[in-house]
Protein backbone atom coordinates (compact mmCIF):
# COMPACT_ATOMS: atom_id res chain seq x y z
CA UNK A 1 0.00 0.00 0.00
CA UNK A 2 1.32 3.41 -0.87
CA UNK A 3 1.89 6.08 1.73
CA UNK A 4 -0.92 8.12 0.21
CA UNK A 5 -3.35 5.22 0.68
CA UNK A 6 -2.58 4.67 4.36
CA UNK A 7 -5.14 5.57 7.03
CA UNK A 8 -3.09 7.93 9.17
CA UNK A 9 -5.67 7.79 11.96
CA UNK A 10 -4.39 4.26 12.61
CA UNK A 11 -0.83 5.47 13.23
CA UNK A 12 0.12 5.51 16.91
CA UNK A 13 0.38 9.24 17.66
CA UNK A 14 2.66 8.82 20.68
CA UNK A 15 5.17 6.80 18.66
CA UNK A 16 5.06 9.29 15.80
CA UNK A 17 5.70 12.13 18.25
CA UNK A 18 8.56 10.21 19.87
CA UNK A 19 10.17 9.57 16.48
CA UNK A 20 9.81 13.21 15.49
CA UNK A 21 11.45 14.34 18.73
CA UNK A 22 14.37 11.94 18.18
CA UNK A 23 14.85 13.34 14.68
CA UNK A 24 14.80 16.92 15.97
CA UNK A 25 17.44 16.06 18.58
CA UNK A 26 19.68 14.45 15.97
CA UNK A 27 19.32 17.33 13.53
CA UNK A 28 20.12 19.92 16.22
CA UNK A 29 23.62 18.44 16.30
CA UNK A 30 24.00 19.85 12.77
CA UNK A 31 25.86 16.81 11.45
CA UNK A 32 23.16 14.96 9.54
CA UNK A 33 24.17 11.67 8.02
CA UNK A 34 22.16 9.44 5.70
CA UNK A 35 20.13 7.80 8.46
CA UNK A 36 19.23 11.12 10.07
CA UNK A 37 18.15 12.48 6.70
CA UNK A 38 16.03 9.41 6.02
CA UNK A 39 14.46 9.82 9.46
CA UNK A 40 13.84 13.51 8.76
CA UNK A 41 12.05 12.61 5.52
CA UNK A 42 9.87 10.15 7.42
CA UNK A 43 9.19 12.83 10.05
CA UNK A 44 7.99 15.26 7.39
CA UNK A 45 5.63 12.60 6.03
CA UNK A 46 4.38 11.71 9.50
CA UNK A 47 3.74 15.34 10.46
CA UNK A 48 1.25 15.84 7.61
CA UNK A 49 -2.35 14.99 8.57
CA UNK A 50 -2.90 13.66 5.02
CA UNK A 51 -0.63 12.74 2.13
CA UNK A 52 -1.90 15.81 0.26
CA UNK A 53 -0.67 18.01 3.12
CA UNK A 54 2.92 16.75 2.87
CA UNK A 55 5.53 19.50 2.68
CA UNK A 56 6.98 18.20 -0.59
CA UNK A 57 9.45 21.08 -1.06
CA UNK A 58 10.97 20.17 2.31
CA UNK A 59 11.05 16.49 1.37
CA UNK A 60 12.81 17.40 -1.90
CA UNK A 61 15.35 19.53 -0.05
CA UNK A 62 16.10 16.63 2.30
CA UNK A 63 16.49 14.26 -0.65
CA UNK A 64 18.89 16.72 -2.27
CA UNK A 65 21.06 16.49 0.85
CA UNK A 66 20.69 12.71 1.03
CA UNK A 67 21.64 12.30 -2.63
CA UNK A 68 24.77 14.41 -2.03
CA UNK A 69 25.77 12.07 0.83
CA UNK A 70 24.52 8.83 -0.72
CA UNK A 71 24.53 9.13 -4.52
CA UNK A 72 22.80 5.84 -5.30
CA UNK A 73 20.16 5.10 -7.94
CA UNK A 74 17.66 4.17 -5.22
CA UNK A 75 18.02 7.53 -3.48
CA UNK A 76 17.78 9.22 -6.89
CA UNK A 77 14.54 7.29 -7.55
CA UNK A 78 13.00 8.47 -4.30
CA UNK A 79 14.16 12.02 -5.01
CA UNK A 80 12.46 11.77 -8.43
CA UNK A 81 9.17 11.08 -6.65
CA UNK A 82 9.62 14.25 -4.62
CA UNK A 83 10.53 16.17 -7.79
CA UNK A 84 7.29 14.91 -9.37
CA UNK A 85 5.30 16.18 -6.40
CA UNK A 86 6.94 19.61 -6.50
CA UNK A 87 7.52 20.16 -10.24
CA UNK A 88 5.07 17.75 -11.89
CA UNK A 89 4.98 14.18 -13.15
CA UNK A 90 6.89 14.96 -16.36
CA UNK A 91 9.87 16.32 -14.40
CA UNK A 92 9.90 13.25 -12.16
CA UNK A 93 9.56 10.87 -15.09
CA UNK A 94 12.52 12.47 -16.88
CA UNK A 95 14.67 11.67 -13.85
CA UNK A 96 13.35 8.11 -13.54
CA UNK A 97 14.08 7.44 -17.21
CA UNK A 98 17.77 8.26 -16.59
CA UNK A 99 18.19 5.67 -13.81
CA UNK A 100 19.67 2.22 -14.31
CA UNK A 101 17.16 0.33 -12.16
CA UNK A 102 15.74 -2.04 -14.77
CA UNK A 103 15.40 -4.94 -12.31
CA UNK A 104 13.73 -2.91 -9.58
CA UNK A 105 9.98 -3.43 -9.21
CA UNK A 106 9.79 -0.15 -7.29
CA UNK A 107 11.36 1.78 -10.16
CA UNK A 108 8.88 0.27 -12.62
CA UNK A 109 5.99 1.04 -10.25
CA UNK A 110 7.12 4.67 -9.87
CA UNK A 111 7.50 4.97 -13.63
CA UNK A 112 4.02 3.46 -14.11
CA UNK A 113 2.45 5.87 -11.67
CA UNK A 114 4.08 8.87 -13.31
CA UNK A 115 3.00 7.69 -16.76
CA UNK A 116 -0.55 7.20 -15.43
CA UNK A 117 -0.54 10.74 -14.02
CA UNK A 118 0.51 12.02 -17.45
CA UNK A 119 -2.38 10.19 -19.13
CA UNK A 120 -0.07 7.78 -20.94
CA UNK A 121 -2.18 4.77 -19.90
CA UNK A 122 -0.88 2.18 -22.36
CA UNK A 123 2.71 2.85 -21.33
CA UNK A 124 1.64 2.87 -17.68
CA UNK A 125 0.02 -0.56 -18.06
CA UNK A 126 3.22 -1.96 -19.54
CA UNK A 127 5.27 -0.45 -16.71
CA UNK A 128 2.88 -1.93 -14.13
CA UNK A 129 3.29 -5.32 -15.85
CA UNK A 130 7.07 -4.89 -15.65
CA UNK A 131 6.79 -4.16 -11.92
CA UNK A 132 4.52 -7.18 -11.38
CA UNK A 133 6.96 -9.43 -13.23
CA UNK A 134 9.81 -8.34 -10.97
CA UNK A 135 8.25 -8.96 -7.57
CA UNK A 136 7.42 -12.27 -5.92
CA UNK A 137 5.44 -10.60 -3.14
CA UNK A 138 1.80 -11.56 -3.78
CA UNK A 139 0.17 -8.61 -1.97
CA UNK A 140 2.41 -6.24 -3.95
CA UNK A 141 1.55 -8.04 -7.17
CA UNK A 142 -2.17 -7.73 -6.42
CA UNK A 143 -1.84 -4.04 -5.52
CA UNK A 144 0.12 -3.33 -8.71
CA UNK A 145 -2.40 -5.25 -10.83
CA UNK A 146 -5.23 -3.24 -9.28
CA UNK A 147 -3.38 0.00 -10.03
CA UNK A 148 -2.79 -1.16 -13.62
CA UNK A 149 -6.45 -2.08 -14.07
CA UNK A 150 -7.63 1.22 -12.58
CA UNK A 151 -5.33 3.16 -14.91
CA UNK A 152 -7.37 1.94 -17.84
Amino acid sequence: MSLADQDRSRWTASLVAEGQELVRRCLRRDRPGPYQLQAAIAAVHSSAPTAADTDWPQVLQLYDHLLALTPTPVVALHRAVAVAEVHGAAAGLALVEELALHRSPVAHAVRADLLRRLGRTAEAATAYDDAIARTANEPERAWLAARRDAAG
